[in-house]
């Protein structure tokens, strides 16, 4: 085994177009280019728990000197600040709580009196000239109209998965986005990690040869229920919480849980395809550079967490790329014993781990290759040591603060590739929904099923075969006659 050295996504960068995605936006506008030192203000729509991950992370660069402003804050619920006693299991500990409109706006340093920059109405702070870029971290069925009603403002976007929740909601907003000139970042923090774009670069000089098949995985164990750690307090009334506005719809009974704990739920979550895979989808795809899927099936259910949650519990991907390769993935809330992250090819594979990537070469003409771990692990052939970024997600702010500077489309996690991993675990959501397999029209982009004519892997005809001799000897015979003997 040999050690190379450390690699460096600054260097990388430098050196891959569209920060290494193989789908990024190649347009860049110039039409707003700011000086380094330059203020951002700062808007947050939606001031939850990854809301306030958000806002401590700009109040930490601001400490730091970088020159940001918290110009709004927006949530449907006046919200809560108090220190509580947690019990998980008979484990007690004491816990800080800070959640909320009102409690965010003074953590923020704005008066909570400012209806014109603490608000219930996000589009409040959308009108606001100051505000130069928004940040998105609502429940998930808000994504997609905030994010095209803050480009139509002229605002910078960092917003959480997903982008949007259909695929014909992906598509439309592919097509606006991409006509627009401002940074769009989606939150898939761990493309910040260089591990993907450095396989990347492996592969496409070669050293797997052909990549047919890969694996990735989201495993989590919590006793309460995926989702159910999220609290509810009695705070949360109808008084206090803009009910209609957060659901969008009439008639709605409340239901705290269904407030708080929204990823359980159809109405407002994605499930475990999008809400647990689509960061593992996008790196996986980032790295193998493929783009839309050939087809697509998913797997799994609700088979332990029964507490009148609507989504499964367990759920397994397979999606075949039109490339000519697989993708596994899966999504398990009931046990947290992970699987290896493997990208395999006809001459290796890559094992991504925490301290970088693992390279294991083969040789198919050989039967020395590893075909089993048994109880010792497989030495590889070459370790990459990468260095990480201790925090994904300031690692993903950093950036996309200065792209904002630069006016870049050029984000570590563009539209695009958001957007196409979204479309594959929609795809996965839709066929565990339906019982069916389901294919990608590329002619049409949309989703069909996956009839015969569809249902091919790929139609792309590869092969690096080096036949023996003895198949010479195969054919059918004609008339009796051997077709590995010629006539006369």
């Amino acid at each position: 085994m040999t050690q190379s050295s450390a690699f460096d996504r600054r260097g990388f960068l430098r050196q891959t177009t569209a920060a290494g995605s193989a789908l990024a936006l190649s347009a860049v506008s110039y039409g707003r280019v700011s000086g380094s030192n330059e203020r951002i203000n700062i808007a947050f729509l939606g001031c939850g728990g990854r809301g306030q991950a958000h806002i401590d992370i700009i109040q930490r660069l601001a400490r730091e000197g970088q020159n940001l402003t918290i110009a709004g804050v927006c949530d449907v619920w006046n919200g809560l600040e108090e220190e509580y006693e947690q019990n998980i299991g008979g484990q007690k500990s004491r816990r800080k709580y800070l959640q909320g409109l009102i409690p965010t706006a003074r953590k923020a340093g704005l008066d909570p009196k400012d209806r014109r920059r603490v608000t219930k109405d996000y589009r409040r702070l959308l009108d606001l000239p100051e505000v130069d870029t928004v940040c998105i971290s609502t429940p998930d069925h808000w994504h997609a109209r905030m994010v095209l009603d803050a480009v139509s403002a002229g605002k910078s976007v960092y917003c959480e998965r997903p982008l949007a929740r259909t695929v014909s909601e992906t598509v439309s907003i592919l097509d606006t986005l991409a006509k627009a000139n401002v940074p769009v970042n989606v939150g898939l923090q761990t493309l910040s990690d260089p591990s993907w774009l450095k396989a990347r670069e492996l592969i496409q000089s070669g050293r797997l040869g052909h990549v047919a098949q890969a694996q990735t995985h989201f495993f989590r164990n919590d006793i309460r229920g995926y989702g159910r750690y999220y609290r509810l307090v009695e705070e949360m009334t109808p008084g206090t919480i803009d009910w209609p506005r957060f659901t969008g719809k009439e008639n709605m009974p409340f239901d705290r849980a269904k407030f708080a704990q929204w990823r359980c739920y159809e109405a407002f979550g994605s499930g475990p395809f999008v809400d647990l895979l689509q960061p593992q989808i996008a790196r996986m795809m980032l790295a193998m550079n493929v783009k839309m899927p050939r087809r697509v099936a998913g797997l799994g259910g609700l088979f332990l967490e029964h507490d009148g949650r609507e989504i499964p519990d367990l759920a397994t991907l397979v999606v075949d790329f039109e490339e000519g390769c697989q993708l596994t993935a899966t999504a398990c809330s009931i046990g947290s014993y992970p699987n290896e992250e493997i990208i395999r090819g006809r001459f290796g594979a890559i094992r991504f781990t925490s301290r970088g990537l693992d390279l294991f070469a083969e040789d198919p003409r050989s039967s020395k290759n590893p075909n089993r771990l048994g109880d010792r692990p497989v030495a590889p052939t070459e370790a990459i040591a990468i260095n990480k970024p201790g925090n994904e997600t300031l690692a993903m702010w950093q950036h996309f603060l200065e792209c904002v500077r630069t006016q870049s489309k050029e984000t570590l996690c563009p539209p695009d590739l958001a957007g196409t991993a979204g479309i594959v675990a929609l795809m996965a959501a839709e066929s565990l929904k339906t019982g069916q397999m389901l294919a990608w029209d590329s002619e049409n982009r949309k989703v069909s099923l996956a009839t015969e004519a569809r249902a091919k892997t790929s139609t792309r005809k590869l092969t690096d075969l080096q036949p023996p001799e003895y198949m010479k000897l195969a054919g059918d015979w004609k008339n009796g006659i051997d077709p590995a003997k010629p006539i006369g």
